[in-house]
């Protein structure tokens, strides 16, 4: 489906669950006639057990609730946890579930890792922030900081159809009926901000998401501030946001400091001196794991959704993010990472010329071939069609 940039758009953003969980929880408990889920986890805890709640009170007064998960990463519901959703009507289906290999999951490739929900086809979520406790401040140090956005206007109708044809690739026995939102854009005009729907998928989009972030870095005049929980993209970015720095931009990076995965800070780090040497200030947050995925460039182009800036999300994975024009959305996003930065991060030091060492040098001589050829190699690990399955 061929998307395109919307105007008369509604958006506002969501940090962490704090915010995020109460709007879509309210959102579904108002809804009227669909709800649609997408989520990469959904953890059988507090937060999973009120996201059950608010669907089945949804399903029980007739709206009609369509729910994907993921296989790998919502790979431990049970029965008693799905059974009362799909006695009130609620359709659940799993994206690619597999059974475990002594005790492992082991269909790690090629994730359904979106993370969307759509109610009514006239409000729509799209972020980074799964449905379990550890997006919430209480969860303890091991809580994640991340963000979405909530969206009103003509790009939710772009958001609904897509994903109705989502559950219809994957589910021959999909009928419907699924209202599409209204296409009169102008019955829909809710505000001011430009909005753009924006996916990678294993077949017409591969790289539409990592195109849409070089086009920005490229023209970028002023400032680049990416936070990104995992950072280790391919070397056209890493090129455009070298040359960026060098012509005067300020480009800052905010990565993970308390990673939740060790190995996303090691692979981060083999990439600070190459940045550093050329200008860009890399800010590692230290108060939790760092789990967003946003952008901003200038005062105007920002994105937010679910692709980490790594080859599983850039060329693997399922991804969805929504990019938006406005300065009034800008000037927030940018205070609130700014206020991370001067809060919760350490800068890191540029390393001295004197101690560069031999071994230092081939180990990123070797790291951006890799990343130089990355795309073209994950093409061929092993693929499958988005099947969905009943739980």
């Amino acid at each position: 489906m061929k998307l395109r940039w919307r105007s008369g758009n509604r958006a506002r953003l969501l940090e962490n669950g704090e915010a995020y969980f109460p709007a879509v929880f309210d959102a579904i408990r108002g809804a009227q006639t669909e709800v649609i889920v997408e989520a990469f986890i959904l953890f059988e805890d507090k937060v999973g057990f009120e996201l059950r709640a608010a669907l089945l009170e949804a399903a029980q007064r007739g709206v009609r609730v369509d729910v994907m998960v993921d296989g790998f990463g919502s790979s431990d519901l049970s029965a008693a946890f799905v059974q009362p959703l799909i006695d009130a009507g609620v359709r659940l289906r799993s994206f690619d579930p597999q059974s475990r290999f002594l005790g492992l999951r082991i269909n790690v490739l090629r994730r359904m890792h979106r993370k969307i929900v759509i109610v009514d086809g006239r409000l729509a979520f799209v972020g980074g922030i799964n449905f379990s406790q550890d997006h919430l401040a209480e969860y303890g140090p091991q809580a994640k900081q991340d963000y979405a956005v909530a969206l009103e206007g003509p790009i939710v109708g772009d958001i609904h159809r897509f994903a109705i044809n989502a559950i219809r690739a994957g589910d021959p026995h999909y009928a419907g009926p699924a209202r599409a939102a209204p296409r009169d854009a102008a019955a829909q005009v809710k505000g001011d901000v430009e909005a753009l729907f924006v996916t990678r998928d294993n077949a017409e989009h591969r790289n539409d998401i990592e195109r849409h972030y070089c086009a920005a870095v490229r023209s970028a005049r002023r400032r680049i501030v990416i936070a990104n929980a995992y950072f280790f993209p391919g070397y056209r970015l890493l090129r455009l946001l070298a040359r960026a720095a060098r012509r005067g931009v300020d480009v800052s990076l905010i990565l993970q400091g308390e990673p939740d995965m060790p190995i996303a800070k090691t692979a981060a780090s083999m990439l600070y001196e190459h940045l550093q040497r050329n200008g860009v200030r890399i800010y590692e947050y230290c108060q939790r794991p760092l789990h967003g995925k946003v952008a901003l460039v200038d005062d105007r182009w920002c994105t937010v959704g679910s692709s980490n800036l790594d080859p599983l999300s850039l060329s693997l994975n399922l991804e969805a993010n929504v990019i938006l024009r406005d300065a009034a959305f800008a000037a927030q996003l940018r205070e609130r990472l700014e206020r991370l930065i001067v809060n919760d991060c350490r800068e890191v030091a540029v390393p001295p010329a004197h101690g560069l060492r031999w071994w230092r040098v081939l180990r990123t001589f070797v790291v951006f071939h890799f990343l130089r050829r990355f795309s073209r190699w994950a093409s061929y690990l092993p693929r499958h069609a988005p099947k969905l399955e009943t739980p």
